[in-house]
């Protein structure tokens, strides 16, 4: 098992499953095939858009919940420290199949660097068993999600006041960068809720059926 699954206190989330063995550089390669894996699972998620007032959804986050959830807290930031710099570098993998350095400067880089921590969050509270009952995930998912917003909100507010010069009010910048997006967060998260329960309870019926 490799380092990050053995650490002591700790549940074991999905990427145990098949994070289990014995030679260290093999558990390294496997480690990191699960980070790139699930970068790119956020970068294809990115992608998709469902319409919904007052504005649309974009399946980035729900990816952000899923793979911190599914690889633990560890893996989970740095599958998404993975896809922030790739994308940086150029390759499109943020919406809208875009990717540059110059994301910095735009007013939402702040919530990509928010996954990161979401998805930590949503790895510590898989890595706590939360994930394998609806309402505790959907509650663990839940405040995952306030992550991006802890410093997408204030990064917003930088580049568009501090650097564009706008000097938008703090409820101006609320109602460009929180408000509107609540009800799809929560969306995302009970969503989330129950990938995750689901997966479980089909690991679950597959280790029975071998016992039996």
């Amino acid at each position: 098992m490799s380092a990050i699954a053995a650490a002591p206190g700790r549940r074991p989330v999905l990427a145990d499953l098949i994070s289990r063995p014995s030679r260290r550089a093999y558990a390294f390669a496997l480690d990191a095939g699960l980070v790139v894996a699930g970068a790119a699972i956020v970068a294809l998620l990115a992608q998709v858009e469902i319409p919904l007032w007052p504005v649309p959804i974009t399946g980035q986050t729900l990816g952000v919940i899923v793979v911190g959830a599914a690889l633990g807290a560890w893996r989970g930031a740095i599958a998404l420290t993975t896809y922030m710099l790739v994308g940086l570098a150029g390759l499109p993998v943020f919406a809208g199949f875009t990717g540059t350095v110059a994301a910095i400067g735009k007013p939402s880089f702040g919530f990509i660097i928010g996954f990161i921590a979401s998805a930590f969050v949503a790895g510590w509270f898989a890595e706590r068993a939360w994930d394998r009952k609806p309402l505790l995930a959907f509650a663990g998912f839940a405040l995952a999600s306030v992550m991006p917003f802890v410093f997408g909100v204030p990064y917003l507010a930088f580049i568009l006041n501090s650097v564009m010069g706008l000097g938008l009010t703090f409820g101006e910048i609320l109602d460009a960068g929180l408000w509107p997006f609540i009800v799809g967060g929560l969306i995302k998260a009970a969503l989330a809720a129950l990938i995750i329960p689901g997966a479980w309870a089909l690991v679950r019926k597959a280790d029975a059926s071998k016992k039996s």
